[in-house]
């Protein structure tokens, strides 16, 4: 059984790097001023970006994995400036539970699951 952890906090700058690397440069990740101006009031984390961080973290422990298949979804904002407890559990290679929690109010930020050959 695997049980991963890590910290992180995103910045601004990663939001960008991963706009210009991904493509997506939607201004409620990359533009404070238009971000402002949006109900969440500041630019928020690409999910994807996210679930970087997290197979990033599986790789670590198990560089030959593959993934397979995943499901996520983001049931909140993830903010830069923000402490993030990243967590991923369960079977390498199978199936692990993925979870970003924000530090501050325990606010789930990413759940998903995926499969890892």
């Amino acid at each position: 059984m695997t049980d991963l952890r890590q910290t992180w906090t995103p910045t601004q700058a990663e939001f960008d790097l991963f706009a210009k690397v991904s493509g997506d440069d939607n201004p409620i990740h990359v533009d404070p001023d238009f971000s402002a101006r949006t109900g969440f009031g500041r630019t928020v984390s690409h999910g994807m970006l996210i679930y970087t961080k997290l197979w990033g973290m599986v790789r670590a422990a198990r560089p030959e994995s593959v993934a397979l298949r995943q499901a996520m979804m983001f049931p909140n904002p993830t903010y830069a400036g923000e402490d993030v407890r990243l967590v991923v559990k369960g079977n390498l290679p199978g199936t692990v539970k993925m979870k970003a929690i924000r530090a501050s109010d325990e606010a789930e930020l990413f759940l998903g699951e995926a499969e890892v050959g």
